[in-house]
């Protein structure tokens, strides 16, 4: 009995241990670089949605307008040129990475005032277009930030960078989804229905939050820039550099591996992703008010989701990211089904909060695994370009599909739609098993 205990208390002095990793200069700076990340998606997606829904927008036509995320999911094409590009001046002053990012936030806070200062019963279309301005300069951001983090640390902290990632990621969502209704349902003061200039403040007041993301980017360091065998002077070398090489160097290192891996990609987040559409237009239809979307969902679950990101990071640092991928995949169809139960209860406050309780740490354990699964499919000489091919990937066919969600619910109700989207599911986990045999053979270490 004395050998077990002496066990069980070294191994949770090695669990604490591990967790120190957190507290690295890296790993810390990402932290406050996930927040200027976060920020702007939930303000063109989830948070978005509300606000149409509270205006009277249709579902039909909010699932589709969830097409706008599909910037992050063609980031890839544009991210050879935040890869290798020089900005005039500014590149000089902060650096390749530092000086994208800085451009990018720019653009997201002049996208949010113009998002801002419009009504969308009465000027919806440029409602979208400021709102898929906000998306392009947030996947750019996205592109220089995620080539920072991989070239910041090596492979054995990239588990834990991104959970940092995730960490100031979810605490900007809290912010830019409670935040934003608490300010909404201030301004509105006591007055019921619906308040175009209650959502003209809260825009207003996210917008200037991003001088976060912007003093964070000016703090942090501008990492080393990668050697790239293939640099040429001329035009044409360059240009093979920036579009060509990225691409046939991750064909050729892992050969017909590659088809199985990008699916994987493709297909990881889907049940979450698409599930996400119409949940903000589900807690409004259901009778939650405000202050419930708020504290629940984008407080309280978004530290659930701390808490799985965390957790999921130390996971995959000890026990290997394929088999916590495995992991988060069943449990992030399985909570997609406690979706389905609360849409039969309808508003019942506590059956909330344990739904929101498993789905978001579930999609915290999935996340901090999954991002470190593709950071450590890049290359440091193209860290940018392959990364955002990732990352736009994960995002393109379930956005697309996704854009359909408010037509089916219309056609089957709520229930059948969460059902529906935890199937989408089963496909995922005979990919995971095959990238976790592929990763054995010829992937990094970390991934095994």
């Amino acid at each position: 009995m004395a050998n077990v205990s002496l066990s069980w208390t070294q191994s949770a002095v090695d669990w604490l241990t591990s967790f120190k990793v957190y507290a690295r200069p890296p790993v810390a700076r990402m932290l406050a670089l996930g927040f200027g990340a976060g920020l702007p998606i939930l303000l063109v997606l989830g948070t978005l949605s509300f606000w149409l829904r509270e205006a009277g927008i249709d579902r039909k036509t909010i699932g589709f307008l969830s097409w706008i995320g599909l910037a992050y999911g063609f980031k890839w094409v544009w991210a050879p040129l935040v890869d290798r590009l020089p900005l005039p001046f500014l590149t000089k002053a902060v650096g390749q990475r530092r000086s994208w990012m800085l451009l990018a936030q720019a653009g997201v806070v002049a996208g949010l005032l113009g998002m801002a200062t419009t009504d969308p019963k009465t000027n919806l279309n440029f409602m979208v277009y400021c709102a898929i301005f906000v998306a392009f300069c947030g996947a750019t951001q996205d592109i220089a930030l995620d080539a920072l983090r991989i070239e910041s640390a090596d492979e054995t902290l990239q588990a834990a960078l991104s959970a940092a990632y995730q960490t100031g990621y979810r605490i900007a969502m809290i912010w830019a989804g409670a935040g934003v209704l608490w300010v909404a349902a201030w301004s509105q003061g006591d007055a019921t229905g619906y308040s175009a200039s209650a959502w003209t403040m809260a825009y207003t007041v996210m917008a200037a939050t991003m001088v976060i993301g912007i003093a964070a980017v000016l703090i942090s360091p501008e990492p080393p820039a990668p050697v790239r065998s293939d640099e040429k002077k001329s035009l044409q070398g360059w240009l093979y550099g920036a579009l060509v090489a990225p691409f046939m160097e991750f064909l050729n290192r892992f050969g017909w591996h590659a088809a199985a891996i990008l699916a994987l990609i493709a297909t990881y987040r889907i049940s979450d992703v698409v599930m996400g559409i119409m949940a903000n237009p589900f807690y409004v239809d259901m009778g939650f008010t405000k202050a419930d979307v708020a504290n629940v969902t984008k407080v309280y679950g978004v530290v659930m989701t701390l808490v799985g990101a965390a957790v999921g990071g130390v996971m995959a640092l000890r026990w290997g990211v394929m088999r916590v991928m495995m992991v988060g995949a069943v449990l992030s169809a399985l909570t997609n089904c406690l979706f389905a139960g609360l849409a039969t209860l309808g508003n019942h406050y506590w059956a909330l909060v344990g739904v929101i309780s498993a789905d978001n740490l579930a999609s915290g354990i999935a996340s901090a695994a999954f991002i470190a699964y593709m950071s450590g499919l890049t290359s440091r000489g193209y860290s940018a370009t392959q990364y955002a091919l990732f990352s736009s990937l994960m995002l393109l066919l379930p956005k697309f599909v996704a854009g359909f969600s408010g037509v089916f619910v219309d056609a089957y109700g709520y229930s059948s739609f969460f059902f529906a989207t935890a199937l989408l599911g089963i496909p995922v986990l005979g990919l995971v098993w095959l990238a976790s045999q592929q990763a054995k053979v010829n992937g990094p270490k970390v991934l095994e």
